[in-house]
């Protein structure tokens, strides 16, 4: 089952990389009482994600800001090592929030997995973004295949 708008996230524990190492942090902390713009890849370095989605997300971090979004995440299926590289590859700083669901746990309970096990790549997540509000979805937007049109930074931005 796919979450939906107007849904409440489900609790879990994703993984940040801190300047002391990989530390757990929970969906309460994410998100409880806040406004937060989430988005996920279907990987960390790949060339959409590297190239179009993290740096849009990253160019419009004021505007989002502006709009009184408390926090913005990227969430991949990947290692919080890897997403550690990431974040400093893409020079996101404090504006975006590398977050790591190493074993997909999370993003099957979202129902967004993306099974590119016949490209090599294992389950993945499917690229998005979402508006949520106090744990609550009130936006999301879903791409198909590799495309990143509708959960670019400026869809999610003009939707709020």
């Amino acid at each position: 089952m796919t979450i939906k708008v107007g849904d409440k996230l489900p609790s879990g524990t994703l993984t940040r990389m801190t300047k002391d190492g990989p530390a757990p942090v929970t969906t309460d902390e994410i998100f409880k009482g806040k406004r937060v713009a989430l988005f996920a890849v279907p990987g960390a370095f790949t060339p959409t994600c590297s190239a179009a989605h993290v740096p849009g997300f990253l160019k419009n971090a004021k505007a989002f800001k502006a709009k009184d979004v408390d926090a913005i995440v990227c969430l991949s299926v990947n290692d919080p090592f890897v997403m550690g590289a990431w974040a400093k590859d893409q020079n996101v700083g404090d504006k975006i929030m590398m977050l790591a669901d190493g074993s997909g746990d999370y993003t099957r309970q979202l129902g967004l997995e993306l099974d590119l096990r016949k490209a090599g790549l294992g389950v993945r997540s499917r690229r998005y973004s979402m508006l949520v509000e106090d744990r609550v979805v009130k936006r999301l937007n879903l791409d198909e295949g590799g495309a990143i049109e509708k959960s670019k930074a400026e869809v999610l931005l003009g939707q709020i």
